[in-house]
């Protein structure tokens, strides 16, 4: 584990810059000198792959029930595409704007991957370490999983959380469904008809059952945080593996976060117990052995 320090290092110090847009600022609008729209934002990072076909590929996920459609799309990174379906290398995947009002996990989806393809570099970063551990590694990126919730937030509801149709997607998963919180809000987290109802949750499920990665990184914002199981309670996981991952983020913490990052898991560090979520379902089903929920501060609108 200590081997991935330089590439996690990469992840959190990947904070996005400003958007060179024009902005007619209102009480409620979105920042275009800080935001690019969903549109710009897919746009610019399929150019970006197309200008880097040797490292990026792109594909776009579509799947709808009940007259609701929905799309997700994921950009995969891998020195040699010949190497994509190499089982042998290391497996990461990152996932960003699960809620349609956290905009700055987007932007640093785009800078992750302006990164990865060498347009952009970092300062202060071992080009040398960084480089050996990318070689050995295939990372799936999605940086916006809740593109009609983000729609909504770019319309005016600016707090919007929840997907299309109302559904928050990180209750939407199927470890203890039917519990509630004791500070349940039916609006903010309404966890939808049942388990998977929602075609984005349907569309990320089936991603990690197939890419199996060994990692699984979902940035959030809001405050500023590193989150491990459990998200259920005010406990993390026995064992070495998850001895070596609070150890891991401890490190994260003091070298990017300058000490000012909660650690812990999301139960107990949050400030309450979240139920039905992506991060519980794929370590509880031992589908992914390590996850971390990244937790970044935000601008304001």
């Amino acid at each position: 584990m200590a081997s991935l320090l330089p590439l996690l290092y990469f992840f959190f110090f990947a904070s996005p810059s400003l958007v060179n847009a024009k902005s007619n600022s209102t009480i409620t609008s979105i920042n275009r000198d800080l935001y690019h729209s969903s549109a710009d934002l897919l746009e610019q990072i399929k150019a970006l792959v197309h200008r880097h076909p040797d490292k990026l590929t792109a594909e776009t996920i579509k799947t709808g029930n009940k007259g609701y459609k929905a799309e997700i799309t994921v950009v995969t990174y891998c020195r040699s595409r010949k190497e994509t379906d190499d089982r042998s290398k290391f497996r990461i995947l990152l996932s960003f704007g699960q809620h349609g009002r956290e905009l700055i996990t987007t932007e640093l989806a785009f800078r992750i991957l302006s990164v990865l393809s060498e347009e952009q570099f970092l300062p202060d970063v071992d080009a040398s370490s960084l480089n050996n551990t990318l070689d050995k590694l295939i990372v799936k990126v999605v940086p916006m999983e809740n593109l009609n919730g983000r729609k909504i937030v770019e319309e005016g509801d600016l707090c919007e959380r929840r997907n299309g149709r109302g559904v928050d997607l990180n209750r939407n998963w199927s470890v203890d469904w039917g519990k509630k919180e004791k500070d349940y809000d039916p609006y903010e987290e309404n966890p939808g008809t049942g388990p998977f109802s929602e075609p984005e949750t349907q569309i990320m499920r089936k991603l990690a059952l197939t890419f199996d990665p060994h990692i699984w990184v979902n940035v959030h914002s809001g405050m500023e945080a590193l989150f491990m199981p459990y998200d259920h309670r005010n406990t993390t996981p026995d064992g070495v593996l998850s001895e070596r991952m609070r150890s891991l983020l401890s490190k994260l913490n003091n070298v990017h976060c300058h000490k000012h990052c909660m650690i812990g898991s999301g139960g107990g560090s949050v400030g309450f117990v979240l139920l039905k979520t992506a991060n519980l379902f794929l370590f509880r089903n031992f589908i992914v052995p390590s996850i971390v929920s990244r937790e970044t501060p935000h601008p304001l609108f």
